[in-house]
């Protein structure tokens, strides 16, 4: 028997604009609120083959770089028009010393957050 990730908890200033960001990244929705904590997933709900992302709000400063970060894969678009669209959506480059060459891009949310937007594509699921 193993487990499995059914939530990330992210801290954050304003829960509902991240919640806006990486509900239009990873096409989620809203599933719950609850005071300062907001919870967002796939359409099917928690419990489905993807985690779900529960948004709590903070007013404590970020200490430093976070551990652990998010990649992400396009599933219908190659990694230039999906890097434009992340990029419209309000990411932001950020430079971590990676290699110019590097297959993948570092990004950051509008919270500052560092996620990679890797090359290959997956199949939706």
């Amino acid at each position: 028997m193993a487990c499995r990730i059914s939530e990330l908890v992210l801290s954050c200033r304003d829960p509902e604009a991240l919640a806006r960001f990486w509900c239009e990244v990873l096409d989620f929705v809203v599933l719950d609120r609850d005071g300062d904590a907001l919870e967002i997933g796939p359409r099917e709900g928690f419990g489905g083959a993807q985690p779900t992302i529960i948004l709590l709000r903070t007013d404590e400063p970020p200490k430093g770089q976070l551990r652990l970060h998010i990649d992400v894969n396009a599933t219908d678009r190659d990694q230039d028009a999906e890097l434009a669209r992340l990029l419209a959506a309000g990411a932001v480059r950020v430079d971590i010393g990676q290699p110019e060459e590097a297959s993948w891009h570092v990004l950051a949310d509008p919270e500052g957050n560092e996620f990679c937007l890797l090359k290959a594509r997956l199949n939706p699921l």
